[in-house]
């Protein structure tokens, strides 16, 4: 059993009823025990929030981070639940089977790799559930193919073998192989309905950016989701829509409107982050997203593409490397009102896309923090969650605290809701829920991270408990804390 922990005078938000009332908060055996006005039961920690809000930790659907370095990055941006569900990891089993191995400070869980079965199925590449892997046959002209009948068959079988296994759902990186049948999405729509579970897609190009798509990468979704009745959830829409993003949520909003279960996501930074050999970076392709090569930075050595030749040569030698990509400019306060009307969407919630930490030395984990020099990432990785509320909260009012804690914390736990019960205590601050905590300092909470420094924590997190254990206490991370646990369906 954890210590019981006594949180006394905060601002308790519960986004589940739309509250925000100053109480205690008692935690006890990984469970919230007791709200109100309460005296700490013998042994306690007893922490004097007064002033602070707190809140159920922020679940995040779409992290890439698989290592205890990127998940303490994420526990400072409020993150108590940290699931790769865009890309997911095959198999599955062993995904999880690792995690729990090696301990992780939040918790954390896996989607079906359509890609993984995919490589499979068309390379004869045996997935060893790991991103980087998953990340390397992106690029290859084959996995990008149409699938034969067999083909598409026996990915089918391999990805409902992997929903068996506990997966989350199926994630679809449809945005890497752009011109295949829009037929197997919707194989994979129906196989998600049978099984139910959700998909989760980065959507192939829009229309405005490829006019000879074989369908509209939004549209696609919202035309699945119709057909089969899956759950289905777009993924980044910010990063995929860009300067289209108005015509995008419209086109979401209108199928909800109709009765589709489709869901969305969006992060708010004008740059994104993916292998340079994705199909999408193609060098011919680039001026219909109004860029060009050199908004390309490679990750790993902060390089900046200089030209459609360098690009060429950065695709064939090193087609899995990460990089990213300027698509929205950050100090034009056009493009920014952008980011804030994806995020402003009727319940469009917070997810990061982070991506793992690399250091010089080829390395993606340590468990020394503070966090050795030189490490290399997309800043959203640390920074997202706080930014959102920087921006969307502080700065601009256009959310309460219990909107945020709605956006962040409870919508994400309804996405999974029907795949599994083990989230069904979390997103919320009742008696009985699960005792995922964050408690916030409103007047601090900020990103730090930046392109050129990315792994700068966050500010503004005081305490925060994943399974009634402080992973942060006082602003301080507790290295010898691996409460995380396994989010399977």
């Amino acid at each position: 059993m954890s210590t019981p922990v006594l949180l006394t005078g905060g601002t308790v938000v519960d986004p589940e009823g739309g509250t925000a009332t100053v109480q205690d908060v008692l935690v006890q055996d990984g469970r919230v025990a007791a709200l109100g006005d309460l005296q700490p039961p013998e042994g306690a920690i007893v922490l004097d929030v007064t002033g602070l809000v707190v809140g159920p930790g922020f679940i995040d659907l779409h992290s890439h981070v698989h290592s205890v370095a990127g998940q303490r990055l994420q526990a400072f941006d409020g993150v108590t639940t940290a699931l790769d569900l865009e890309a997911g990891l095959m198999p599955v089993a062993r995904a999880y089977a690792e995690a729990a191995a090696e301990g992780r400070p939040l918790h954390y869980g896996f989607a079906a790799s359509w890609a993984g079965a995919r490589a499979q199925v068309l390379l004869g590449v045996e997935p060893d559930a790991t991103l980087e892997s998953s990340l390397a046959v992106l690029g290859n002209p084959d996995w990008q193919r149409s699938s034969s009948p067999r083909e598409l068959a026996e990915s089918l079988a391999l990805m409902e073998r992997e929903i068996g296994e506990g997966a989350l759902g199926i994630g679809v990186l449809l945005g890497y192989a752009p011109r295949i049948d829009p037929a197997e999405y919707v194989a994979v729509a129906r196989l998600a309905a049978a099984a139910g579970v959700p998909t989760y897609t980065h959507v192939r190009e829009l229309v405005e950016a490829d006019p000879t798509t074989p369908i509209d990468g939004s549209e696609e979704v919202v035309r699945a989701a119709a057909e089969t009745g899956a759950a289905m959830h777009h993924c980044h829409v910010n990063s995929t829509s860009r300067r289209h993003v108005d015509r995008v949520l419209a086109m979401l909003e209108r199928s909800r409107a109709e009765g589709s279960r489709v869901t969305v996501e969006a992060y708010p930074y004008g740059a994104g982050s993916t292998a340079v050999g994705a199909a999408f970076l193609e060098p011919a392709l680039l001026g219909r997203w109004d860029i060009g090569p050199s908004s390309i930075v490679m990750v790993g050595t902060g390089e900046r593409v200089r030209d459609e030749g360098r690009l060429l040569e950065l695709r064939a030698g090193s087609p899995g490397e990460a990089c990213i990509i300027e698509f929205l400019d950050e100090t034009d306060p056009r493009d920014l009102a952008l980011l804030r009307r994806s995020l402003e969407h009727p319940d469009a919630m917070v997810a990061s896309d982070a991506m793992p930490v690399s250091w010089p030395d080829g390395t993606h984990e340590t468990r020394e923090w503070p966090l050795p020099p030189g490490g290399t990432t997309h800043p959203r990785t640390a920074g997202t969650f706080l930014r959102a509320l920087r921006m969307m909260v502080r700065e601009h009012g256009s959310w309460s605290w219990p909107e945020a804690f709605r956006r962040c914390s409870y919508l994400p736990a309804q996405v999974l809701a029907e795949t599994t019960d083990t989230v069904h205590g979390k997103g919320r601050l009742g008696v009985g829920a699960d005792a995922d905590l964050v408690v916030l300092d409103p007047a601090q909470v900020t990103d730090r991270a930046t392109y050129t420094d990315p792994t700068r924590p966050s500010v503004g997190v005081r305490h925060l408990l994943v399974a009634g254990r402080l992973v942060i206490r006082d602003g301080e991370l507790d290295a010898s804390a691996y409460p995380g646990q396994p989010v399977r369906a």
